[in-house]
């Protein structure tokens, strides 16, 4: 089967951490790897954001990547793309109609991907699978007035889940937002993230660390709604453990980085400097070793589409302390795999980090409880089957000719 990828901000090839560079692309890089793997022949296209850029970039994996020219060849903040789908849209289309290669299926990743990939499967006759990510309506609820979303985007999405042949759903809290939403149920299907578990395993190198002190470790990009604040904050009740922050730009750069300071400057007046230490960025590939290091994972942030950081630590056999929100509250089994609080509450994170530190057979229980959900539930093979099921569904079935309106 022919799959088109299209990601039009997150891009496989990326430095994981930096500014829109996140889950999105690992995820989009898995998949492909995963779909490569089975045979399949997979273009994932995303837009060129610098002049240095091949126009193709074959992977070790077994993929491609198009860089597609919409746009200025500069990097742009993802909610300023918005004006450049139609072009990114025409060229594919253009691709698809007149060149020898025209996938079978569509898949986008993001809403404004949608849009592209809405505009070209109309003009090429190919059908369209949809991936969100986020969603405007729980982006708007948190975020209010600070939201930079493009005007529209909430009508878009619905739209577009209306559209498109299939709506792929993550987890259980986006089904329930989407019904409220207007899309119909039935065009949903739901198939969860994987993880590399190669990559994330239990056993392995670990980074070092004072055996003395328990380390606790959060992961993600350096913006508001990760929780990294409230982890930070939520040391005052765990008063003997070190809390490692991987995410942001590279090390060197922390220091120029707003959030960055902001968190530097919260740590002093809190009076935990001393055990708090920003990384930044890390090399995916190199993560494994500082899952392995901490003695528990914290993911507090304030909503979360799906969040790869839990199923990467359980692959390592870590327990987390999250919050209930979005996929976490699928993938993080309550009292099993690890425990769960209300986000926004550092005083509530805080006594659970201190109560499962305190309880070394509860902490191991939940290691290996975590361990045994993953390798059961959550691998980018099992993914790729499942959508290779979708992508069968649409294909057989007669090209819809609506638009998105």
């Amino acid at each position: 089967m022919r799959i088109a990828m299209i990601s039009e901000h997150a891009s496989p090839l990326a430095v994981l951490g930096e500014e829109d560079a996140g889950g999105q692309n690992t995820h989009v890089a898995e998949l492909s790897a995963a779909l490569a793997g089975e045979g399949h022949d997979v273009r994932v296209y995303t837009r060129r954001d610098s002049t240095t850029l091949d126009h193709v970039v074959s992977t070790p994996d077994g993929y491609q990547v198009w860089h597609v020219p919409a746009g200025p060849p500069r990097r742009m903040p993802k909610d300023e793309l918005l004006p450049f789908m139609g072009e990114f849209g025409t060229w594919l289309a253009e691709q698809w109609r007149d060149g020898s290669w025209v996938p079978d299926v569509a898949h986008a990743h993001f809403w404004m991907s949608g849009l592209a990939t809405l505009h070209a499967g109309r003009r090429a006759r190919v059908p369209t699978v949809l991936t969100y990510h986020a969603l405007g309506t729980v982006k708007r609820r948190h975020q209010g007035t600070r939201d930079t979303s493009p005007p529209g985007r909430i009508g878009y999405e619905r739209a577009l889940g209306r559209a498109a042949d299939r709506v792929i759903v993550q987890c259980q809290d986006e089904i329930g937002e989407l019904v409220r939403l207007g899309v119909p149920r039935a065009r949903m299907a739901l198939v969860p993230s994987g993880v590399n578990q190669e990559m994330f395993r239990p056993d392995g190198p670990a980074e070092p660390r004072d055996p003395s002190r328990p380390r606790l470790l959060t992961v993600g990009r350096m913006v508001e709604r990760k929780g990294f604040a409230d982890v930070i904050q939520a040391l005052h009740a765990v008063p003997d453990a070190e809390c490692v922050v991987v995410g942001g730009p590279p090390a060197d750069l922390l220091p120029a980085d707003t959030f960055a300071r902001r968190l530097g400057a919260l740590a002093e007046s809190c009076g935990v400097a001393d055990r708090v230490r920003l990384v930044g960025a890390v090399p995916r590939e190199e993560m494994g070793r500082w899952y392995r290091s901490a003695d528990l994972l914290v993911a507090a942030p304030w909503y979360e589409p799906f969040g790869l950081t839990p199923l990467e630590a359980m692959a390592c056999g870590v327990p987390v302390v999250g919050t209930a929100v979005g996929g976490i509250a699928d993938t993080v089994i309550d009292g099993l795999t690890g425990d769960l609080v209300r986000p926004r509450d550092p005083w509530a994170l805080g006594v659970a980090i201190r109560r499962l530190l305190a309880d070394n057979t509860r902490r191991f229980a939940y290691a290996t409880a975590a361990l045994d959900r993953i390798r059961s539930r959550y691998s980018w093979k099992q993914a790729a089957e499942q959508l290779i099921a979708v992508y069968a569904a649409v294909t057989t079935v007669g090209r819809p000719t609506s638009a998105v309106a």
